[in-house]
């Protein structure tokens, strides 16, 4: 597992690898998501509550570099939450709109529809959304053909 992120948020995953027994298992690639040099090829990408805090060409090109660092076949995972195409349901989704209004200067909850375009502008196919039941998130999968 490679994990990227702020030193400080690294300084806790390291900890909780050491508490599972999987620190030898476990890389740290210290940095931001957009300068860092991600390597790979990886199978798995998971970008957990991320992209809403971009524009939609911001996103687009952030998952064309998880694009290019990925392997045939490989899948990527976003978590977010996904309004519906009329924006106001359902309500957590859509009041989590006014949040990123309020607090990015950008960012969104996207629909399916939006997130969709965004993989396949980046090069995935396949790309499915999977919303988890009693829950507010819902799982979009991009697949490297």
């Amino acid at each position: 597992v490679v994990a990227l992120d702020w030193p400080q948020v690294l300084e806790v995953a390291a900890a909780n690898a050491a508490t599972a027994g999987v620190s030898e298992r476990h890389e740290l690639l210290a940095g931001n998501a957009f300068d860092a040099q991600y390597g790979g090829p990886y199978d798995i990408v998971l970008l957990t509550n991320f992209l809403h805090h971009f524009d939609v060409d911001t996103c687009t090109r952030l998952l064309r570099k998880v694009y290019d660092s990925c392997a045939a076949g490989a899948v990527v995972a976003t978590l977010e939450f996904v309004p519906n195409d009329d924006r106001v349901s359902p309500p957590p989704a859509a009041a989590f709109s006014l949040i990123m209004l309020a607090n990015t200067a950008a960012g969104d909850a996207y629909t399916f529809r939006e997130l969709e375009a965004m993989y396949r502008n980046a090069g995935f196919s396949q790309v499915s959304a999977h919303p988890i039941p009693d829950a507010a998130h819902t799982i979009v999968l991009g697949r490297k053909v």
